[in-house]
């Protein structure tokens, strides 16, 4: 049987998503736990995407396979345990039962992620908020990431060193709302690339206090080449914040 877990996690205290050698991660905390509530070996969680280290999701999809076969009662009552046996950073808000061929990282259609700024100091907001104190020109901001809809490849924003096939992506939202002292950067993709966020964020902020201009912001994706892009920026400001499938085909 195949079941889908819907989740979200804090990153800080994980080294990622995905399983690191010697480090803790989300996935490898998940499947300890499964494994133990369902006195199994070794159960097997495949997550809808990566996360890097320190950054957070507030709603991630995964999925496993199991012999049990769990009633919606069941499963609730599974959401419970694993709610009690997890850590604080990990919470689950459902569990249930889908078509064998269901696949939380290759049938999700599209993710978003968004990335928050203060541009005032916050103790309240600084764990979860990246604080940049400069002047930012929100308008050219907005300029810079419209272009990223009108372009597919991004090598420019992608880690050297990743095994993927391409580098193309069909973004379809980027935008950028201020809200008081809160600047919100908003980004929806089909898929993206180790570190992309996070080196498109850095790389606008350059834009916003005028070192890079908009058609130099397209100029550097036309270089395909991630040295011309510049430093990314915090991950702790990152969450990914919503998967959508085309349909969940849940199992009757």
């Amino acid at each position: 049987m195949r079941y889908f877990i819907h989740l979200a996690y804090n990153g800080l205290a994980f080294f990622g998503w995905q399983i690191q050698p010697n480090h803790p991660s989300v996935q490898e905390t998940l499947e300890n736990c499964l494994s133990l509530l369902l006195r199994e070996p070794r159960v097997s969680i495949t997550g809808c995407g990566r996360t890097d280290t320190g950054v957070h999701a507030s709603s991630y999809y995964a999925h496993f396979e199991t012999e049990a076969h769990f009633t919606s009662d069941e499963c609730r009552q599974l959401v419970h345990k694993l709610n009690n046996f997890l850590p604080k950073e990990i919470v689950i808000f459902d569990l249930f039962e889908v078509a064998p061929d269901m696949h939380a990282r290759f049938d999700a259609e599209s993710r978003t992620y968004k990335y928050y700024i203060c541009t005032k100091k916050n103790p309240f907001k600084q764990q979860f908020a990246y604080h940049y104190h400069r002047k930012l020109d929100v308008g050219k901001m907005n300029e810079a990431a419209a272009l990223l809809l009108q372009n597919e490849d991004f090598t420019s924003f992608s880690k050297v060193h990743t095994q993927v096939n391409n580098f193309i992506c069909h973004v379809t939202e980027a935008h950028w709302d201020m809200k008081d002292d809160e600047l919100l950067f908003t980004i929806t993709a089909n898929r993206f690339l180790r570190n992309m966020v996070r080196a498109i964020v850095g790389t606008l902020l350059e834009v916003g206090v005028g070192k890079i201009s908009v058609q130099g912001f397209q100029d550097i994706i036309n270089q395909k080449d991630r040295c011309a892009a510049r430093t990314s920026a915090p991950a702790h400001a990152l969450f990914l914040t919503d998967v959508r499938y085309p349909q969940l085909r849940m199992k009757n």
